[in-house]
């Protein structure tokens, strides 16, 4: 008999299960927010029998059997919710966001950030709507590399392990200028948090899964500029986000290269978020434009990307991905609502 593990997740329901191919099929709306998976997923699970399943009942269950097997056939023990998850920079903006999509699913989450007074705060709200042994937190500038190595220590403790780490900690010293005002420490401040401390907390998050028997995920978030596009007034910011993208691309050139089984790298891409530091550049024309056009709240894009990430387990697959929110074709289509009906003027910011 299938052991299976039940899933409260109502946005799996856009789904279309097939019971004669054991497949997901994403929904065809008209809407392109209504296609809860990505094409890359799609990838992972397409070939395979996907866990995931609707019961007679219509709860969403996890066939655990399929995982073991998946797990057990490249020599690791199943990865079976509910989760543990690390976020970093996660106190405010789309990493705490994402942390409460988490907990809402079920999963156990550990936050950080720099401050402890905003890390207090953070826990304490989490904790009075999702209870006192689901979320942890501690301070951690990714700069440093002993704060990171105290961070693992600090999940191993509460958690024992991590299955999904994601690396959201983030800068742009609030600064939008070109290159030649900005001063030293602003550009230190972007890239020692962007480009260094991705590479810190990667380093030790691998290091990390590679002594755990169930492996684990890690997740890089990127950002404007990830794509080769310009990035006028924060080109730092730009560059450190491009170069997260060839970090993550060689890391998975390293793990393949050393025969790794049980560590996957991939892109997180949650595309304009009206964060404090996406609506602090919002002091141009241009930008007022995109900003309302593109933009969306933290809590809307980690809705949709909370059940692709957890679907990267779910499916036992170790391949790479890279899920976004803000597609080529979702962008195009609300700029073309914009022109054509007016769509999202003054949404966020007025615009001259």
């Amino acid at each position: 008999m299938a052991v299976t593990t039940s899933i409260s997740s109502p946005s799996l329901s856009p789904l279309l299960f097939s019971k004669t191919h054991h497949t997901y099929f994403p929904r065809l709306d008209p809407h392109p927010n209504f296609c809860k998976f990505d094409r890359c997923c799609l990838q992972t699970v397409s070939s395979r029998q996907n866990p995931l399943c609707l019961s007679s009942s219509g709860t969403w269950v996890l066939n655990a059997s399929l995982v073991r097997a998946e797990a057990s056939g490249n020599g690791r023990e199943p990865m079976v919710p509910p989760y543990n998850v690390l976020i970093t920079g996660s106190t405010k903006g789309i990493g705490y966001a994402l942390a409460k999509e988490f907990l809402k699913a079920g999963d156990n989450v550990i936050i950080c950030s720099r401050s402890a007074e905003r890390v207090k705060s953070a826990v304490q709200s989490l904790r009075e709507d999702f209870g006192e042994q689901r979320v942890w937190g501690t301070t951690c500038d990714v700069r440093e590399g002993q704060d990171v190595k105290d961070l693992v220590s600090f999940a191993q403790k509460e958690l024992k392990y991590i299955d999904i780490w994601i690396n959201n900690a983030g800068s742009n010293a609030y600064s939008f200028k070109p290159l030649s005002e900005a001063s030293d420490e602003d550009l230190i401040e972007v890239v020692a948090t962007n480009a260094l401390g991705l590479m810190l907390c990667c380093r030790e998050a691998i290091k990390m899964m590679l002594n755990q028997p169930r492996g684990g995920h890690i997740f890089n978030i990127d950002g404007a500029g990830s794509d080769g596009r310009p990035t006028p007034r924060f080109a730092a910011y730009g560059a450190t986000k491009r170069s997260a993208v060839h970090l993550t691309k060689s890391l998975q050139a390293e793990l393949q290269m050393q025969d790794v089984k049980n560590v996957a790298m991939h892109n997180l891409s949650p595309g304009m978020v009206t964060t404090d530091l996406l609506l602090s550049g919002a002091t141009t024309k241009q930008a007022k434009f995109f900003i309302n056009v593109l933009a969306e709240p933290p809590e809307v894009v980690a809705e949709y990307l909370v059940p692709n990430i957890r679907s990267v387990p779910a499916n036992g697959s170790m391949k790479p991905t890279y899920i976004r929110f803000l597609t080529g074709i979702k962008a195009y289509s609300q700029i073309f609502s914009r022109f054509a009906f007016g769509a999202r003027r003054n949404r966020y910011v007025l615009e001259d």
